[in-house]
């Protein structure tokens, strides 16, 4: 017997008077978890110096955090709704300020790679009850614009990393990163002992270890092999094992959750349309965006010749942009007149349109990057909370734990994918458009020391050239994708 048909009351009886500071506690820690997504990045150089770290060392220290985070991104939903919200944003609060101390404290490679899977799993629960509270504090259209700056301070904790690793690393030990980390940790642990009201699936049922380990290792096997493909090779033997194995568990995790009383993620929700069309949208979006915005911070370092952290601070407008047509209210507006199929189709419209000015309009004057920057930002502050809310909408409310988990674990496959993706057009067209003495240099850094001075201006542009293809190439996945999901989302809300 399902458990879908058991719904919670779609918010509070009486609205809390502090629900907007405990959406202020919700936000700043999700905005810690996303920003540890990045700003290890500006570290590559002194980590590789003082840990004696191989690049394989460097990959798996950036990487293991979003690899454990997205694995147990499901199974953290399912907790979060079993075992209490409340219960779970504690558990996650505790377990990524641990991690942070032990990455902080760190010595060697291995240790630093081992304090980073902690905190993916604190990332994982956090990710989750973050969005899980706010769905069960706010309702009406207070929820909507309280999802609207949950979306808003993701955006902005992916932008704000790299200088905010610059800025520490210009004046602190590489350890302090991570360090930093803790005092946030214990403001948000307090405010979240004392604000936070307790909230859980009513009909919680067992719990389901088989979808937990299978669910666990195939989302593992697929994203690791995501990641690593373009550095392995699609082709190698680790790839597509990793690939073929995940993707083995996921049918048997579909298999498995159709047959037991108390599934972890009900089958039945893949017979809404509306829920497909969401979760579909929150696929393709990511893919574009995140894979457009990664060659957008390619091109700022590489050919435009910023620093990461510069880069990453020229960036902060895009961030900022949404985070003030939130705070405002004036993307909730928009979101509400247009509908979410609207809101979705214009926001990706806007972001294409951004992406290609910055693009195709090169300039020394950082205007130009300026505008297209803030009409992205424009795009994004409209469709982010619009999926969002899509995805959030067409489950249970009861199961706002399990629905985070899902927009968590298809964000982080599209925005992964779109990296892959996006990188491999990069990389095909610069190698075949570089001198034939880089041939198999692998990336842009590595071909500009093999060879001499007189040809270095020839491979810079080569690589100008292949981030112009590969970024025309996102500006037409982000516009795809939006008016795809807009589409997929408005046919649903047709036949309902």
């Amino acid at each position: 017997m399902t458990t879908a048909l058991s719904v919670a009351p779609p918010g509070p009886a009486t609205p809390l008077r502090s629900r907007w500071l405990i959406l202020a506690v919700l936000c700043l820690a999700q905005l810690t978890v996303v920003l540890d997504n990045t700003v290890l990045t500006v570290a590559v150089p002194v980590l590789t110096t003082e840990l004696d770290a191989s690049t394989t060392d460097i990959q798996w220290m950036i990487n293991a955090y979003a690899l454990v985070q997205c694995g147990l991104l499901l199974t953290a939903g399912s907790a979060a709704d079993r075992y209490g919200r409340r219960r779970m944003l504690v558990a996650g609060l505790v377990l990524f300020g641990v991690g942070s101390l032990a990455a902080g404290l760190a010595r060697s490679g291995d240790q630093l790679i081992a304090a980073r899977a902690g905190m993916g799993v604190g990332g994982a629960l956090l990710v989750t009850a973050t969005l899980a509270v706010a769905m069960q504090v706010f309702d009406g259209a207070e929820r909507s614009r309280a999802i609207g700056l949950w979306a808003a301070t993701s955006a902005l904790g992916y932008a704000a990393g790299p200088p905010i690793g610059g800025i520490i690393l210009a004046h602190l030990p590489w350890g302090a990163i991570f360090l930093v980390n803790v005092p946030i940790v214990l403001v948000c642990l307090v405010a979240g002992l004392a604000l936070v009201p307790e909230s859980r699936d009513p009909v919680g049922g067992r719990p389901d270890v088989g979808g937990v380990l299978l669910s666990t290792a195939g989302l593992t096997g697929v994203v690791w092999a995501i990641i690593d493909g373009p550095e392995r090779g699609w082709t190698s033997p680790a790839i597509l094992g990793a690939a073929g194995v995940g993707v083995l568990l996921l049918a048997a995790f579909v298999g498995w959750e159709r047959r037991i009383a108390a599934p972890m993620l009900d089958m039945h929700f893949f017979t809404d349309r509306r829920f497909v069309g969401a979760v579909t949208g929150v696929v393709l979006i990511t893919f574009g965006s995140t894979g457009a915005l990664f060659l957008l911070t390619q091109d700022l370092q590489f050919v435009r010749g910023y620093p990461a952290w510069e880069a990453g601070l020229r960036m902060v407008p895009f961030a900022l942009s949404i985070v003030l047509l939130n705070l405002g209210g004036v993307a909730t507006r928009l979101i509400r007149r247009l509908g979410v199929p609207g809101a979705i189709a214009l926001g990706m419209v806007l972001l294409s349109a951004g992406l290609t000015l910055v693009t195709h309009v090169r300039s020394d004057s950082y205007a130009v990057l300026l505008t297209g920057l803030l009409v992205m930002g424009f795009g994004c502050a409209l469709a982010n909370p619009a999926i969002v809310e899509a995805v959030m909408s067409s489950i249970p409310p009861a199961k706002a734990g399990v629905g985070a988990g899902i927009d968590g674990t298809m964000a982080e496959v599209g925005g992964s994918l779109g990296i892959a993706v996006l990188g491999a057009v990069l990389n095909a067209r610069f190698a075949a458009l570089a001198p034939v003495a880089v041939a198999g240099a692998g990336s842009y850094p590595a071909a500009l020391a093999a060879v001499g001075e007189t040809e270095r201006g020839r491979v810079t542009d080569a690589f100008a050239s292949a981030l112009v293809t590969g970024q025309t190439a996102g500006a037409v996945a982000v516009l795809a994708g939006g008016l795809l999901a807009a589409g997929l989302l408005r046919r649903a809300e047709r036949t309902r």
